[in-house]
């Protein structure tokens, strides 16, 4: 009997080792010939629309500021969840409907962020679960239908860089971003945990508020999203829109989120003071974990 609880003991902590196991996300990076962003148990891995010239009033869209789709993955025991978001243009919608809906991967949201840009573009969210390799698979199939650059890409010729003083921005907002050419960047999580049928669903998969700021001449163009409850969407509108900011979008991105999230999607074009002024008042009314 002691042999066989012994036995029985080290089958299950073999078990629980498996499952406390972190995955190994090399398999997915091989698929898509390029590396990822791991933290903790998600992996996340971007394909910037470095193919597609899009303006807004005037301004060139950087493919860091709006033109970034994004596969991500979530270990869960002995499977993956997958979810992300597919920038498109407009002839590349329903090529990439059908090869989703083809492969099993349901289709989550399809909207805008954007208005008035040139050429028109649309936003695709998606969603599966299974083994992490056979889903990379399938959306490299599917990024396939667009002219997304997958894999390697050439060597840019070296330009200068100019560095960007983001100092007073950071300071309004609160917070530090990441400072990428003439971008800066700021991810910034909701307090509450929020979940998909049950598994928590980190920041690093869109369950961040995500605001983009590039420079563009001696003004900036700001765009990102709002990740928001219900009672907070009219107080970050009325935020925003006093401020001279835009609301360009107000949707969902999931189908089963808890507690329910709405997007609110925004565009302002003004001195960066200006907008980090306006975009601190719509951060004050969420439940973020930004300190006030």
């Amino acid at each position: 009997m002691k042999r066989v609880m012994v036995l029985t003991a080290l089958v299950l902590s073999s078990c629980l080792l498996v499952i406390g196991q972190t995955q190994n996300w090399s398999e997915v990076e091989k698929v898509f010939e390029k590396k990822g962003t791991v933290k903790g148990d998600a992996f996340k891995i971007a394909f910037p629309r470095t193919d597609v010239h899009v303006t807004v009033d005037s301004v060139t869209i950087e493919s860091g500021l709006a033109l970034t789709s994004w596969i991500g993955f979530k270990q869960m025991n002995d499977h993956s969840m997958m979810m992300g978001d597919l920038v498109l243009l407009e002839h590349e919608v329903d090529p990439v409907l059908k090869k989703l809906v083809a492969s099993g991967i349901e289709v989550t949201a399809l909207h805008n962020h954007l208005l008035g840009e040139s050429p028109k573009v649309m936003y695709l969210h998606f969603g599966g679960s299974g083994d992490a390799t056979q889903l990379a698979q399938k959306m490299k199939e599917v990024l396939s239908r667009t002219g997304t650059p997958i894999g390697p890409q050439p060597l840019q010729r070296a330009e200068q860089v100019v560095e960007i003083d983001w100092s007073t921005v950071e300071t309004q907002l609160g917070h530090t971003g990441q400072h990428k050419g003439p971008l800066i960047q700021f991810s910034i999580p909701r307090a509450e945990t929020i979940t998909e049928h049950g598994a928590e669903i980190p920041a690093l998969l869109g369950m961040a508020t995500a605001i983009n700021i590039q420079k563009a001449g001696e003004k900036a163009a700001t765009t990102g999203d709002f990740v928001l409850l219900a009672d907070e969407v009219n107080p970050v509108v009325k935020a925003l829109t006093e401020h001279g900011i835009a609301v360009t979008a107000i949707h969902n991105h999931m189908l089963y989120d808890s507690p329910r999230l709405f997007m609110v999607h925004f565009w302002g074009y003004d001195q960066p003071e200006n907008l980090a002024r306006g975009l601190k008042a719509a951060l004050d009314k969420t439940n973020s974990t930004l300190k006030k």
